[in-house]
């Protein structure tokens, strides 16, 4: 698979502009502020119907205009697939691949699988456990439809049990039975979930720590610890042990939605222990061994997205992730930095064919 050409029209800040790809390495070089990062942006868009920089979907339609269109088109094994995701203000945001519009944009996830590694990613370091299990919840559904499914539904049912427990504390009342068909439902759903986050995390540990090692090259030790509150029992117990804590709070407080990971270096945490260079290794690590699984999983190489990852590493490190890209173990590569001579000089050793834009 591979992504042959993108159009953008009104997307941040492009007016109308289309982009002819090469199969294997593309670069886009300019200074701050000219939209390399918005066209990575445009492209991770078509796999996930939203932006990875911007959850507003609005404020990525161009400034004065009343809709953006981002179109790709892609080379897939045997066919050519024309994915188009549009947004018109006061309008539902619209997702069509060959023409035909997506009922549910989870319906389109994992058709176009890609991993991005980018600066923003080190709010998985510094933010809440919410931005943690975004990552483990990618991961799993561009490989596992049904579990997008249970998670949405989870959430779902999350939602209508919160609102019951406001409800009963504006209403100074109770219902235990009514309560109890939305504790049946989540805890169906949560056993699934815990299932697949836990046999995921089995899998992808490894990977992570292998992946570490290679771009490191250090004797440290890291880890990632999955910290969920169904090791110490079932859901139902949990809602029963924690019933008066969530009526006076009036929302959930227990469940798969309190998961997190902790990421380790040495038996610590790596945001408080570790270096700004063994920061930025674990997470290069974690996206690479995400590109890893991903690929097992689907045994198709996912669409890489490199964003300005030669100003956040040094050379040692640099080196180490276009050696991969030698190895051939990646398939199309789209890179970004603000230095086209630095950038030429590191893809013109892969021995690849790569094209660079100036933007």
């Amino acid at each position: 698979m591979n992504l042959r050409k993108i159009t953008l029209v009104n997307f941040k800040n492009f007016e109308s502009q289309t982009f002819d790809f090469e199969g294997k390495i593309n670069c886009f070089v300019g200074d701050n502020g000219v939209g390399k990062t918005n066209v990575l942006d445009a492209i991770y868009y078509l796999s996930f119907a939203k932006s990875y920089f911007n959850p507003v979907a609005t404020q990525n339609i161009r400034h004065s205009e009343d809709f953006f269109m981002i179109e790709g088109e892609y080379q897939m094994e045997d066919k050519v697939d024309l994915v188009v995701c549009s947004l018109k203000r006061g309008s539902k945001k619209v997702v069509k691949r060959n023409g035909k519009a997506y009922e549910k944009f989870s319906d389109h996830i994992g058709h176009l699988p890609l991993v991005i590694i980018s600066p923003a990613d080190r709010d998985l370091i510094i933010e809440g456990s919410d931005t943690r299990r975004k990552f483990i919840d990618n991961v799993i559904s561009q490989s596992d439809k049904g579990y997008l499914q249970t998670l949405i539904n989870y959430n779902k049912v999350l939602a209508q049990r919160n609102s019951l427990l406001k409800y009963f504390a504006a209403n100074r009342t109770f219902d235990a039975l009514n309560l109890k068909v939305y504790n049946e439902q989540l805890n169906t759903y949560s056993s699934l979930i815990f299932d697949k986050r836990r046999a995921f995390l089995e899998a992808f540990i490894p990977i992570f720590k292998k992946r570490y090692k290679a771009i490191s090259n250090s004797k440290e030790t890291v880890n990632l610890v999955y910290k969920t509150q169904l090791k110490d029992g079932n859901l139902l117990d949990l809602f029963e042990q924690n019933l008066e804590k969530d009526r006076v709070l009036q929302y959930t407080s227990v469940g798969i939605h309190k998961d997190d990971l902790s990421f380790e270096i040495d038996g610590y945490p790596v945001k408080k222990f570790g270096s700004q260079g063994q920061q930025k290794s674990y997470l290069v690590a974690l996206k690479l061994a995400q590109f890893d699984f991903m690929k097992q999983q689907s045994h198709v190489k996912p669409i890489l997205l490199l964003d300005d990852i030669f100003d956040k590493l040094d050379d040692s490190r640099v080196e180490q992730i276009i050696a991969l890209v030698n190895s051939n173990e990646f398939g199309q590569l789209f890179i970004s930095d603000t230095h086209k001579d630095r950038t030429e000089e590191v893809v013109q050793k892969t021995k690849q064919p790569f094209k660079i834009f100036e933007l």
